[in-house]
């Protein structure tokens, strides 16, 4: 062979080594790259359209508020264990000889549209929720609010007010000023400024029509930038599927497909029993507006068979004082109804009711109601259930006739708002949060919209006392006192029935590299859904020195390991050569 084809030979062997080599670099790059370029998260939700994710435009439920509070920073915020930690507010005080609260904000943080976020937009975000009442949050308690400088604001309380921290501090959306300032009238304001806010998303799209909401990483946030690039929320009829099949990355899951989904490899999380199903009364009919005959309603209801039918086992039977039995608030002797059919005969009896082949009647009327039903469940995911059908057979066993209709939740919630009813079964969260929950779901708060599930009670003189001293009363043994009779009160007077507390189950992908969790006590004031904001943004200095301390490693590998394959194949080759044509290597 001549020399220039011993060289060309050569040459091919170099060249087929570098090639060979250059592939498997990339190759052990590959996923260091494909994990930076695929950072997303996908939510799946049977629901979908829960408004616009604005202050006063999204829905009055938990989702929606979720829906918003990636967009919209507040003073302060819960982690997993419900303690309050820093947001905007990095520090705080409460002078109570002045009935003033102080918050020195950080000094870096910003809106989407780079305006600095300043002491005045909290001072305006309060006045204009005065006059503009925000259905999350009552500020009768708050005075006024000032800037004392650039990051420092003072607000001035009328009054002692217990839940303040929680129910104001982290839950109210800070406004940016220069841009509400102008805006009359926040129900019809769907402008691109309706979603500038200074949280750890920026709003990029929602779609009314197919129920999806899409997010993009706030990359100057104060806290810094989010783990993951886009945050979206999809639209499907089977969450679980969803899930399984890759379409999301966090879904609610069929309680009894838990062990399956951990054997798949996702992370299988159960909630704590801060939602419960229950049943509203028109307190504005006969004779629904009887205690003694509420009281027959609660000794009427299996709440043990509800257990056992609608849930299939999953879940616990509620307590009648609203507050979950879970809750550190909870009064574990509250006054209960055990199941005693009987009992609630001769209490309905005692009201001037016969009890004629089977069905009570009153001058010649039957005892008849209708009950609205619809497939609410906590967070917001639609669930088939056999609520009606208990009910009614319930209820029916004990001589009342009901008639069931079932309707989405957003009719029956109308329904309810409207007085159209007689009897609903309805749900939410917010019972493991600040016991506030009872004022709020038994006293229509006034200024504010009506809530499709506030009973909107006040016949009790005793039960509006002790909700003074609940929402009042800053010494934390007197409050939890006044707590507990409130629960007995409640229990006493049932202006609902609370029925059960599901266990509900999520499951996520560990892969997609975010960390859900349930938040102790819920969400801002309550809400059991496991999509806690930090989840995304706590743990960002940890993830980037994983990625920075990842990627050096790649590199360093990269200086030895595909040069191995380089140096030893070409080697290999180049002794095969010389031998060959008789050379020592």
């Amino acid at each position: 062979m001549t020399k220039i084809g011993n060289t060309l030979i050569i040459s091919f062997i170099i060249f087929s080594c570098m090639l060979l080599s250059f592939i498997i670099f990339s190759c052990m790059l590959t996923p260091v790259m494909g994990a930076a370029a695929e950072n997303e998260i996908r939510i799946a939700d049977n629901a979908g359209d829960w408004g616009h994710p604005s202050p006063y435009l999204a829905y009055g439920r938990g989702p929606g508020y979720l829906r918003m509070h990636f967009i919209f920073d507040t003073l302060v915020w819960k982690d997993e264990t419900s303690d309050l930690i820093p947001l905007l507010a990095e520090d705080w005080e409460y002078i109570p000889e002045e009935e003033v609260y102080i918050f020195n904000l950080v000094n870096n943080a910003k809106w989407h549209d780079g305006e600095p976020v300043t002491a005045n937009d909290v001072a305006f975000t309060i006045d204009y929720m005065k006059e503009h009442p925000y259905g999350w949050v009552m500020l009768d308690s708050v005075d006024r609010a000032e800037a004392v400088d650039e990051h420092t604001v003072k607000i001035y309380m009328s009054g002692p007010y217990a839940p303040f921290m929680e129910d104001i501090g982290g839950t109210m959306p800070i406004l940016p000023e220069h841009i509400w300032k102008d805006v009359e009238n926040p129900m019809d304001y769907v402008e691109p400024g309706a979603f500038i806010g200074c949280g750890p998303f920026k709003y990029v799209d929602f779609s009314k029509e197919h129920g999806t909401y899409k997010y993009e990483a706030f990359d100057e946030y104060y806290l810094g930038k989010p783990n993951i690039d886009q945050l979206i929320y999809v639209k499907t009829a089977d969450t679980q599927m969803a899930l399984q099949l890759g379409e999301a990355d966090l879904a609610s899951i069929k309680p009894e497909m838990a062990e399956t989904l951990t054997e798949e490899g996702f992370v299988v999380i159960a909630g704590p029993h801060y939602w419960n199903k229950k049943l509203m009364f028109n307190h504005n009919k006969e004779p629904l507006d009887s205690v003694v005959f509420r009281q027959a309603l609660a000794y009427a209801i299996d709440q043990d068979e509800f257990v056992d039918k609608s849930l299939r086992g999953y879940g616990k039977p509620a307590s009648h004082g609203l507050i979950s039995s879970e809750s550190q608030w909870a009064n574990p002797d509250v006054l209960d109804y055990p199941y005693n059919p009987d009992k609630a005969k001769e209490m309905i009896t005692s009201l001037g009711y016969e009890l004629n082949d089977g069905v009570f009647t009153k001058d010649g009327e039957p005892l008849k109601f209708v009950v609205l039903v619809s497939m609410i469940g906590t967070g917001g995911q639609s669930m088939p259930d056999r609520d009606g059908e208990i009910l009614k057979n319930q209820l029916e066993n004990v001589g009342i006739q009901i008639d069931l209709i079932s309707l989405e939740t957003k009719i029956v919630d109308q329904k309810v708002i409207n007085w159209d009813f007689d009897l609903a079964i309805s749900g939410h969260g917010g019972i493991g949060g600040d016991p506030k929950i009872l004022y709020e779901k038994v006293t229509q708060v006034p200024g504010t919209k009506a809530s499709p599930n506030t009973a909107r009670y006040n016949k009790s003189e005793e039960l509006n006392n002790l909700f003074d001293d609940l929402m009042h009363e800053m010494d934390p043994v007197k409050r939890l006192e006044a707590v507990f009779e409130a629960q007995n009160v409640y229990a006493r007077e049932l202006p609902a029935i609370s029925l059960y507390y599901p266990t509900w189950y999520y499951a996520y992908n560990p892969d997609a590299g975010v960390e859900w969790f349930y938040t102790i006590g819920g969400v801002s004031k309550g809400i059991p859904i496991p999509q806690n904001k930090i989840a995304m943004i706590r743990s960002n200095a940890q993830v980037e020195g994983e990625i920075e301390q990842t990627a050096m490693q790649t590199t360093d590998s990269a200086q030895d390991t595909p040069m191995m394959p380089f140096l030893g194949v070409f080697a290999i080759l180049a002794a095969f050569y010389m031998k060959r044509s008789g050379r020592k290597p």
